[in-house]
């Protein structure tokens, strides 16, 4: 983890109305920043003993360099270059890195990790913050948010959208623990935390006012307060509905849709998954 000093110094930085007399020290603060995200040091969230803890002052960082950005023309190798923020360059990544980004429109922001073994089929998009485990595989049209810390061994699968958490700072960001796999076009969202192991079916989608019901432990699991909606680990998760019982809802036959748990990761489950293994 990163030292207090950069810590500090971000903190104060932050909470200047103008940063203009401290331009040069602030920039100089974010590209600290910006490396040690790079290497995985500094992480928007840590795994600590009964969870996960957020850490502020590196999403405060992340929003210091679009505050310092000015918008430039970015090369390219690719036919069309890209017009942002000149704090926000793509990162360049080398064979040295183990990492294996397939051409074909994949873009990964300066200031992620990209742990030795990580696989991203084209196109995909890892943003700012973002920090990813060995092993894990992205696959086309996924998107990875800023800060969204992603585990080992993990699928991500056809357009599954795993949301960023910039603001409010405080919010945790979306957290996929180690040996998840989640199915095509599903969507993970406003700090949601998907526990180690789990499977989401294709087409789940989790946010913050989506409840989860659980028919092997009968419980429904929701976001309260400050804590975020939480799925075990080990849980297969299936897009389900439950009707609309009030207004029109029964007359015009209306449901929502919500998430079910209907059974927990088993061998079976595991042998569907073991191809995983072959892909990387």
């Amino acid at each position: 983890m990163k030292s207090e000093s950069l810590a500090g110094r971000i903190e104060r930085l932050a909470a200047l109305a103008d940063l203009q007399s401290e331009r040069a020290s602030a920039l100089e603060a974010f590209a600290e920043l910006v490396f040690e995200l790079n290497s995985g040091r500094a992480r928007a969230a840590v795994p600590v003993a009964h969870g996960w803890q957020t850490q502020t002052w590196v999403k405060q960082g992340i929003l210091l360099g679009f505050r310092l950005g000015k918008l430039v023309a970015h090369d390219s190798p690719h036919p069309f270059g890209f017009y942002d923020k000149d704090t926000l360059p793509l990162r360049h990544c080398t064979a040295a890195d183990q990492v294996r980004i397939v051409p074909g429109g994949t873009s990964v922001r300066d200031g992620s990790f990209l742990a030795p073994g990580v696989i991203i089929m084209p196109p995909a998009y890892v943003n700012i913050g973002a920090f990813i485990g060995p092993g894990t595989l992205i696959d086309s049209h996924a998107l990875v948010g800023s800060c969204a810390q992603i585990g080992a061994r993990v699928h991500l699968s056809a357009a599954a959208q795993i949301g960023g958490v910039l603001e409010p700072i405080n919010a945790s960001p979306v957290i996929v623990e180690d040996d998840v796999l989640i199915g095509g076009n599903c969507g993970v969202y406003e700090g949601t935390r998907v526990g180690q192991g789990a499977v989401l079916a294709a087409g789940t989608i989790l946010t913050r006012s989506t409840p989860v019901y659980d028919l092997v432990r009968e419980t429904i699991y929701r976001a309260e307060g400050d804590h975020p909606l939480i799925i075990p680990s080990n849980a297969v998760v299936v897009p389900g509905s439950r009707a609309v019982t009030r207004g029109k809802g029964p007359e015009w036959g209306l449901s929502l849709a919500t998430p079910v748990i209907v059974k927990y990761r088993d061998e079976k489950t595991a042998h569907a998954t073991e191809l995983e293994s072959w892909l990387r």
